[in-house]
């Protein structure tokens, strides 16, 4: 299946380094600190899918030494020129070989997952992820319900493609991010809750928790289906 990612490209990049965490987009935010640190004892991360930044400096709000890492360049320099005194680092193919072993207390990566496409490749990122956390290391894995592809949202809209309710997990989907200027769909492969798991176990990992949150009526948002029905699900991972 041939799969281009929608975020190696300049114009999708200035657009989405503007965007912080509005909307649908807080949702994924929101309980990442309690969980995080209810989870998490060490302070050293890597933030695979790091993007421009947004999530890597969310982590250095919450004191980690964060190295952000991913494989669009201009989500790099745009990163680096947001958080000039951030570390991150250009990476080939998701390749992580050039980081040390048994060297990070957290693992995260948001949203990164929905624009990995086959099962091959998600579990040999997952076993990277394995191999450089410490003894008691966690991953944080945040991606896109599949219930995100078919429903109206705050941030997205998905009522121009129909054809998402007939994706298979593994399959192209298509979403609009109604919160930047860039308004062209993003293609992100879908995947389930099983399939998931089915990773999880052949990259040697268990989960500890699973989290979907659901958006509070008494939030500051114009919410739409955010109340009823969970758009992200937050995996906490560690080696078996």
């Amino acid at each position: 299946m041939e799969f281009i990612n929608a975020y190696e490209d300049t114009r999708r990049a200035e657009a989405y380094a503007k965007l912080e965490f509005p909307g649908t987009y807080y949702l994924a935010y929101r309980d990442l600190p309690d969980i995080i640190l209810r989870h998490v004892k060490g302070r050293k991360a890597i933030d695979f899918g790091c993007g421009t930044g947004r999530s890597s400096r969310f982590l250095q709000g919450l004191g980690f030494n964060v190295t952000g890492v991913d494989v669009a360049a201009d989500m790099i320099k745009l990163a680096q020129t947001r958080d000039p005194n951030g570390a991150y680092c250009l990476v080939e193919d998701g390749n992580l070989g050039q980081f040390q072993a048994d060297a990070f207390d957290l693992v995260l990566s948001v949203f990164t997952f929905d624009n990995i496409p086959t099962v091959a490749k998600k579990v040999a990122i997952f076993r990277e992820f394995g191999r450089l956390l410490k003894s008691e290391g966690i991953i944080v894995n945040l991606v896109s319900s599949p219930q995100i592809y078919v429903n109206e949202w705050a941030s997205f809209t998905t009522k121009n493609f129909p054809e998402n309710k007939y994706a298979r997990s593994g399959e192209k989907v298509k979403i609009i991010i109604t919160d930047i200027e860039d308004q062209r769909p993003v293609e992100d492969i879908v995947w389930t809750d099983k399939a998931y798991q089915e990773v999880f176990k052949r990259a040697g990992l268990q989960i500890v928790d699973t989290y979907r949150p659901l958006a509070k009526e008494s939030e500051p948002y114009q919410w739409v289906s955010e109340t009823r029905i969970a758009p992200w699900v937050i995996y906490v991972l560690k080696r078996d």
